[in-house]
């Protein structure tokens, strides 16, 4: 645990590094938070080109981590020739992407009729907790309501109350990477049909989609109403969180019998009531027996016995503590920029890497003069 994050040039952060799979496309953001900006963020550590048209005086953090990789325009959107200029530059886009309610773009002016008439290969992507209709589609929300109504919050935590999994699953799991595939798919066809579309990206309809296996066991009969009453939810005792001597936690997932039985030998299990292993009734008791057994050594102990084994077993690390985790730092997962510590871009390519590259202000009518250039050659 005593490496450091990396702070030297590497391929995913190194200005002379490849452009990224994305090279050459354009998108345009409207600026947001949440699901949008990380969505953003993933297609500009890719390479495309984002630009993100923000309002006047917003003065976005240079350090910030979800805003890495733009050209920013400061720009008044109820501004008629404002809005003409931006009329201009998505012409000249291949996709744009925005996390307004529905209709806030069509009262602009910038609904995907207008867009698509100006620009018929253009990917309208929309980010939504609701989506775009819906008796539900004009009300606020937040990443905790979405994820209510699609089974899954009611799914996660202890018996007594479910637990809010941070906004993995609805922003960014059911949300960003959604909408992310959503553009890509979109613009995939695109390069084929010649024709745009809109991309109609739904919080409820992501995690909802997140939730596909756990419909497929409870058909099965393999998963029942109730939170830690299954195998992967905290029901079973060879299959979760436990804490030790000294505090911290480790995290155990024994599931396969090869693994389980490997476990019984190292953590010492060599009580006949662990034979039960896909008892229902007998797991809190074993979990219990198993509690017990933890707290008998610290973390670190626990790593040197158990660490880099089929037991599948992990430390449960802090956000201080994941990127100085050995195998996080060999593979440079975390990086240092501006003297923040990040995560690297991901998922990697072996060709077309990605790459960090730093947000710069622009101006929108030099940007609407280079693509035309560019396009007067390409296109």
């Amino acid at each position: 645990m005593e490496n450091k994050v990396p702070d030297k040039p590497d391929p995913q952060t190194s200005p002379s590094a490849a452009l990224g799979p994305l090279a050459g496309f354009r998108i345009v953001e409207f600026a947001g938070i949440g699901p949008g900006p990380f969505a953003c963020m993933m297609l500009a550590d890719m390479g495309a080109e984002v630009i993100t048209l923000d309002r006047p005086g917003a003065n976005k953090n240079q350090k910030s981590v979800a805003g890495r990789g733009r050209k920013v325009v400061e720009i008044d959107l109820k501004d008629k020739a404002a809005l003409g200029e931006v009329l201009d530059l998505l012409e000249h886009a291949d996709a744009l992407i925005e996390g307004f309610r529905p209709g806030v773009m069509e009262r602009l002016g910038l609904g995907p009729d207008v867009l698509l008439a100006r620009n018929p290969r253009l990917v309208f992507g929309r980010m939504t907790g609701w989506g775009q209709d819906g008796p539900l589609a004009q009300a606020a929300g937040h990443d905790i309501n979405y994820i209510s109504v699609t089974g899954a919050l009611a799914a996660i935590g202890p018996a007594e109350t479910p637990v809010l999994p941070l906004n993995l699953v609805g922003d960014f799991g059911g949300g960003a990477l959604y909408l992310v595939a959503g553009v890509l798919a979109a613009l995939l066809e695109a390069s084929k049909s010649g024709k745009g579309q809109v991309v109609d990206a739904a919080m409820c309809d992501g995690a909802a989609s997140l939730m596909s296996m756990f419909f497929d066991l409870t058909a099965a009969g393999r998963w029942t109403v109730g939170r830690a009453n299954n195998f992967l939810d905290g029901g079973a005792h060879f299959y979760g969180v436990y804490q030790c001597a000294c505090g911290h936690f480790i995290s155990i997932g024994s599931l396969e019998p090869q693994f389980y039985a490997l476990l019984r030998q190292l953590a010492g299990l060599s009580d006949q009531a662990f034979d039960a292993q896909m008892e229902r009734e007998a797991w809190p008791s074993l979990k219990q027996k198993l509690t017990d057994v933890f707290r008998t050594k610290t973390r670190d102990e626990w790593c040197q016995i158990m660490e880099g084994t089929d037991v599948c077993f992990a430390p449960v690390l802090t956000l201080a503590e994941a990127p100085l985790h050995p195998h996080m730092a060999a593979r440079k997962t975390f990086v240092e920029r501006h003297g923040v510590t990040q995560p690297a871009p991901a998922p990697r390519f072996s060709r077309t890497p990605s790459t960090i590259r730093e947000p710069a202000k622009a101006e929108i009518a030099s940007l609407v003069r280079e693509w035309q250039e560019k396009d007067s050659f390409s296109r």
